[in-house]
Parts: C-alpha cells; structure tokens; sequence
C-alpha cells in the first residue's frame, strides 16, 4: 500500500525516468550519477525509474510524466536528447537545445562570451593544417588542448614544451574534430554551482575551489582519487565572491540555460578571474561539486535533487 508521501509525491511528479549511461565517453560517470539521483528521487516516495537510451527504444519514454536528465556528454548533454523529448512533450530537467548544444561547444560558448564582453581565457581554434608554432608563441607556454565537445577533461593535454602542441591536437582530435589551444591561467581552479528558474530566479551556490594534486583537474583527479581538495569557503573575499557568482549568473544566462548547472573560472596570480565553460548537465557522484555547493548552502542532497526535477518543463 503506497504511503501518503509517495500518493502526494506521484500526484506532483508523476512517473519519472532517470536518463543514465547513453552513449557517450563518460558513460560511466553518468551511470553513478543517474544511480545517486536515483536512489534519492526513491527514497522520498518519487515513482522514478532508471532509463539508459543506449538501450532502450526512446519512444518507450512516452509512458513517462518526466525525465531528470543525468546523461553527460554526446547525445545527452548537446541538445540531442533535449530535442527528442521536446517531439515527444516530455518535461525534462535542466537547459533546452539550443543551451545545451551551445554549452556542449567551448568554442562557440567562448565566441558568445567574448562578444558580450564575458571574460575568458585567450584561446584558438587548432586544425590539421594550423601553424602550431604561431598559436604556442601567441598564447604562451604552458596551455592546455582541448576538444571543444567533450566533457570529463576527455582528450585534453597541457603543452608545457615548444612543439608540443602537434601531439596534443592529435589527442583531441581523436575525441572531437573541433579542437581549441587556450591560454594557460595559473591561479586556481573554482566553480560556482546554479540552480533555479527564469520565473522565480536563479540562485548562484557557494563557490568552490578544487586543488588537484596532479598537474590539472584531469580525469583522474575528478574521479578515480581521493586526494583531490574541494574547498569552501573557497578562499576569495566576499566582495569578490559575490561579484564572480553574479558574473557567472549573467554567463550561464547568456547562453541561455535553465534549471540548473555549473560555471567553472579560473583566477590569475593578480586575482582576475576568467570564465572558463559552463555544464549544463553536472555530475551528481559523490566526486560532484554541485551538490557539495548546494550541502554548504544549506540544501541536501536529496532536496537538490527534488529542487532540480520541479524545475523540468518541456523547451
């Protein structure tokens, strides 16, 4: 017999379904991910059920009232999966097409940036045929390659030697045919978690610094050690804190996202910060950042969770 939470909790939400695994490179993460919310969506009465699209028919969606989107990179991230559901006039968590394949591209997202007088760091687009000397000597020794659709920090390398940057390309191109150099900006790493809508406002979290202990916020260090630091207080005075999450809600707003999300920077040794992505569709592992924004806020985990799926509506 379903108890008088799980009767107001299925008349609220309906029969939700948990996109988890897909596709992509970081099928894994997304597989922890979708688990944790999950559990969390069943452990306060919420009829949620898990739904991999790598194998399941995505008609099969259309038994469903909503979908809480955990799916990370291709096909889950880049406004494919946003489009489907949208055909299909199912409500879903987090930023529609556009945002999210904008989000998706760093490059474009620099370009949009850029041309709103958002700060990011200098950067170029590389190809087969760039004169990689050129771009090493115009952006400085170290910088860091990267595909420009991919998450996880698949495929990106740090140039710290003349001539390095062929090799880097090669690595990136593997994983996306689009490729950016981008200036090195040494002061630390920080992301500010964003949840919310456009009808009752968006809420920037606390900001977090990461200090990895390997050469950068790798792969590795988001998700396979334990030696990674997340602090918060981040360290920034709260002047400069309240400026950066107010910058980073005009940015996450510029490329018109929704729902909820992250806006990664990076701070020089001067103490100027640099826009650096957005993620229009977070980890929720334990390794995660916005929920330990959210915990330091004040928010659990399991109310994060609930907060995000209110927030799902179609387009």
């Amino acid at each position: 017999m379903s108890t008088d939470k799980e009767i107001l909790m299925n008349k609220k939400f309906g029969k939700v379904a948990v996109l988890m695994g897909g596709r992509s490179g970081e099928r894994e993460v997304s597989l922890n991910s979708g688990g944790a919310v999950l559990a969390a969506l069943q452990a306060q009465g919420i009829d949620a059920h898990g739904f991999d699209p790598r194998d399941k028919p995505l008609h099969d969606l259309e038994s469903f009232d909503r979908v809480f989107i955990n799916l990370h990179g291709r096909f889950g991230e880049d406004g494919c999966i946003q489009g489907a559901l949208e055909m299909l006039q199912i409500p879903y968590t987090g930023s529609g097409v556009m945002a999210s394949a904008i989000g998706m591209d760093k490059w474009r997202s620099k370009l949009l940036w850029r041309a709103l007088n958002i700060v990011t760091p200098d950067f170029e687009l590389v190809t087969a045929t760039s004169d990689f000397a050129a771009i090493e000597a115009k952006l400085g020794l170290p910088l860091f390659v990267k595909p420009a659709n991919e998450g996880s920090s698949i495929g990106i390398s740090k140039v710290k030697d003349a001539g390095g940057l062929a090799a880097a390309y090669e690595l990136a191109a593997e994983a996306d045919p689009l490729v950016i150099a981008e200036k090195f900006v040494g002061g630390g790493e920080y992301t500010v978690g964003i949840i919310g809508d456009a009808a009752l406002g968006f809420k920037a979290l606390p900001i977090i610094r990461i200090v990895p202990k390997n050469e950068f916020y790798d792969f590795e260090a988001k998700y396979l050690r334990n030696d990674t630091e997340y602090l918060c207080p981040c360290g920034l005075s709260a002047e400069k804190e309240a400026q950066i999450q107010q910058e980073a809600l005009q940015a996450f707003s510029a490329i018109g996202c929704k729902g909820w999300g992250r806006v990664d920077f990076l701070m020089d040794a001067a103490g100027n910060h640099y826009f650096l992505e957005v993620n229009t569709s977070p980890g929720m592992t334990d390794h995660s950042l916005v929920p330990m924004a959210a915990k330091a806020a004040g928010i659990s985990f399991d109310e994060l969770v609930v907060r995000i799926l209110e927030s799902a509506d179609v387009g």
